[in-house]
This record gives C-alpha cells, structure tokens and sequence, in this order.
C-alpha cells in the first residue's frame, strides 16, 4: 500500500442510485429482497446438488461453482449498499476501495472462466457423446474449477496493481454504489484517455473475445442438436438455451460497461446492478424452473425435510 499513500485521497464517497429519500427506501427494499433471494436460491442449488447423488455429475457441479461464485459476486458491495441506505454513511475508506475492485474483477473474472468451462462440458456432451466420460473426468472437472479461480486472481491483482498506480487529488465522491476502475479512475489526477485504453484492452475485449468463443459453441453444439433424437434434442436444446441466455445476461452488461469505459455513469449504474444483483438470482431460477432434474432432486429434498421433521418426537411436552 506504499503506492496508495502517495493519494492525499484516504476515503471515497459513494454516492449510489439516488439522493432521494424516497427513491433510496424504495432501492432498499428491493435490493434486500434481491440480495436475499439470490442467497437463498444459489444456496438452494448449492445443497440440492450435494444432497442428491443423482446430480453428482460434471455439469452440477460447474453449476454448483456457479452458484457459490454468484452468492460471493451478490455480496461484495450488496450489503454495504443496503446499510449505507439506512445509516446515510455512503463512506469507503481507500483501502476498502481498493479492496471492492479485488472482489468484483475476481468473480467476475472467476465466473467468465467458470462459463467458458460449462460450455466446454456441453459441447463435449452433445457433440461427442461417447468420449464425455473420457473427456470431462472429475480430475478435469477440478482443474477447471481451479483453473477458473487462477484466472480470476491473476485478473484482478492486474487490476488492483494498475488502481494503485493511480494518485487522487481533487474529487472523492464515486458517481455509483460501489468502487470500479472506470468510475475510480475519473477520480485521478492523470489523462484518463490512456486509462480508458487500457480498460477497453484489458477486459472489454477480453470479455468480448470470451464471449464470441462462447456463442460459437453453443451455436455448434445447437446445430448437433438437430440431429439427435426428438427426447435427447429436446433436453440438449433446453440445457444449451438455459446455458446461453445466462452467458447473454452476464457478458453483455460487462462489456458495454468495460468496452465504452468513459460512457455516461446513468448507464453504467444500471448496468452495474443488473450484473452484480439481478444476474445472481436469474442465474438459479433459469437453471431450475427449465431443469427437470433439479425441481425433482428440491422436491425429493422438501419431502426427505418434511418427513423427517414429522418423524422426530416431541420431548417438550
């Protein structure tokens, strides 16, 4: 943190959705609601996967990682936003802004990697069925988890070493609800036209080339659907359309933000809700409401909860 202490900036001052008193009660509630209903439907995914052995296979648990990557991406600027709301205490210190920019380039940069890897799997399940078992073994399974993970830290340090290279000297309040490169560094007492190039050929292109290879498999493993059998079509294709409309939801609010980073911050702030809190809750209603296997494995684990809360006598009374 030597670097950082050459800022005359010790704290930043979030300035969130709104100034009004009403719009902030409103935001509030909802992103509680959110915020609580993306905890408890990844989690949900989380133990049904665990509990039910017959969901125990590579593609749930890509899934599963999903989830947990989602809760931690809910939760890095989520419950701060909530309780500034209450308190009106919209401070961050540098070193927490700092930190906020580590969390959200690690999962998403976890997550891009964690998508390309479960797009890797159904290609591999759709176009070449009978080297699955071969191809996607638990070992490999893992070392895409870990590699993911890689990736995603070696992503953010590049971004958090690059923040710390920067020197604040005038304004401190962040246009958002949380600290991010392109809104921080509008903060910073350099030309902000290089560091909008380095932006754009750090993670808007990179998001961009990740998600051109990413429709290109689906579109692939979408066309080897057409000549599967009508039971096995039908499945591929609702497993392959669930997959892609959660890539769409996620790479595009980060590549306008990413590639565009001196766009206007209206923009930005609502794109940055949408990939940081509603992008976590769709994520577990897609995968489960077009998921046969999944709604029955949460209907097996209901009715195992259930009986077994029926089953347990009563030493109370």
């Amino acid at each position: 943190m030597d670097v950082a202490n050459k800022s005359t900036v010790s704290e930043f001052v979030l300035l969130g959705l709104s100034n009004s008193w009403e719009l902030q009660m409103f935001f509030f509630t909802v992103f509680s609601l959110f915020y609580v209903a993306a905890m408890v439907g990844n989690s949900l995914i989380v133990i049904t996967v665990i509990a039910d052995t017959h969901l125990h296979s590579p593609m749930y648990f890509l899934l599963t990682n999903l989830s947990i990557i989602d809760m931690s991406l809910a939760s890095f600027a989520t419950p701060k936003m909530i309780t500034d709301y209450l308190t009106g205490h919209k401070a961050i210190s540098f070193d927490g802004c700092i930190t906020q920019i580590f969390f959200l380039h690690l999962f998403t940069g976890t997550e891009i990697i964690l998508l390309m890897a479960m797009s890797f799997d159904r290609y591999i399940a759709i176009c070449k069925p009978l080297q699955y078992a071969s191809i996607i073994s638990p070992r490999v399974c893992v070392a895409l988890v870990v590699a993911s993970w890689v990736v995603g830290i070696m992503h953010s340090m590049s971004q958090v070493i690059f923040a710390l290279t920067l020197s604040f000297c005038g304004s401190n309040k962040v246009d958002s609800f949380f600290c991010d490169l392109p809104v921080v560094f509008q903060l910073a007492c350099v030309d902000t036209y290089v560091l909008g190039l380095f932006m754009i050929s750090t993670s808007g292109i990179i998001a961009l080339f990740c998600f051109i290879l990413l429709v290109n498999s689906y579109v692939i493993a979408l066309v080897t659907v057409k000549h599967l059998s009508s039971t096995g079509s039908s499945k591929a294709l609702s497993t392959c359309t669930a997959h892609f409309i959660v890539v769409f939801l996620f790479f595009g609010p980060c590549m306008l933000i990413y590639m565009w980073p001196l766009s206007s911050f209206l923009v930005d702030k609502i794109l940055s809700v949408f990939y940081t809190i509603f992008t976590p809750i769709l994520n577990p209603v897609i995968y489960t409401l077009r998921n046969q296997e999944v709604k029955t494995a949460i209907r097996k684990l209901k009715n195992k909860f259930l009986n077994s809360n029926k089953a347990t006598p009563s030493h109370y009374f």
